[in-house]
């Protein structure tokens, strides 16, 4: 049976409570989580094989307009985000439930959640909205032509994994806004490599998009759909460029906001 994942971010068991047994009265079961904010320990990790069953159909977050102008709590919901649709795709349905505070807009929001719909958690036809949305059929993003996912717990930090969706990319690059990179390495997509040849890497190139500055690290191995370039990241960045890397400097990347 499908079922809803609830992140709630406010810390009322009434609340959650009463928000379960509304679904119930509309055919949905709801399981789901109090948020722990602690990025250090990335705790937004813990959730992420509950979250990722089969049967999890629509992840919704219970908040506030305020609580999402957070930082650190926009980081953790948003690595949330990239490793739960690298698991099921950017088509997976995400809501916010909101509880109060002016209507949040999904393009205020860091990238991997401006496909989220934003809905009343009082409205009297929200419940009907969850359903309708859980039993559509979805369609697959096809505009994106990288892969990301996300690994980690506190013993071995966070670490990116990055490459394209199909075709080859002749290296890689990844750069980091307001964080460092520690390490990196090439293996196979899915799991991070045991050990890697890498061929030419290169660390601490700054680079430059705009206003913002990025501190980047790159190889030349080649990538493809099965192959992956992984980084551990330490810190928060703001944001994340990466992409195909070319000595002349042309190649198109990605830039996705992460608070």
């Amino acid at each position: 049976m499908k079922k809803i994942w609830i992140s709630s971010l406010i810390r009322d068991e009434n609340l959650v409570k009463g928000l379960i047994s509304q679904l119930k009265t509309y055919g949905l079961e709801a399981s789901g989580h109090f948020w722990e904010d602690d990025l250090e320990k990335l705790a937004w990790m813990k959730v992420r094989e509950e979250l990722i069953k089969k049967e999890i159909a629509l992840w919704a977050l219970l908040t506030t307009d305020e609580m999402m102008k957070e930082e650190d709590l926009r980081y953790g919901l948003s690595l949330l985000a990239i490793t739960l649709q690298a698991e099921k795709g950017m088509d997976f349905p995400v809501f916010i439930l909101q509880t109060e505070g002016e209507p949040i807009s999904p393009e205020t929001l860091p990238t991997p959640l401006k496909g989220v719909q934003v809905i009343s958690a009082s409205g009297a036809a929200f419940g009907a909205k969850l359903v309708a949305k859980m039993h559509s059929t979805g369609k697959e993003d096809s505009a994106a032509e990288y892969r990301m996912d996300l690994y980690g717990n506190e013993q071995i930090g966070q670490w990116f994994e990055v490459g394209p969706k199909g075709g080859i990319w002749s290296g890689g690059i990844f750069g980091v806004e307001g964080a460092e990179i520690a390490f990196h390495g090439v293996g196979p997509k899915g799991k991070l490599p045991d050990k890697s040849t890498l061929n030419y890497p290169m660390e601490g190139m700054k680079l430059s998009l705009g206003e913002t500055e990025y501190t980047a690290w790159a190889v030349q191995n080649e990538l493809d759909s099965e192959t992956s370039y992984f980084l551990k990241v330490k810190g928060a960045p703001e944001s994340v460029l990466f992409g195909p890397y070319s000595e002349a400097g042309d190649a198109e990347v990605y830039v996705v906001a992460l608070k």
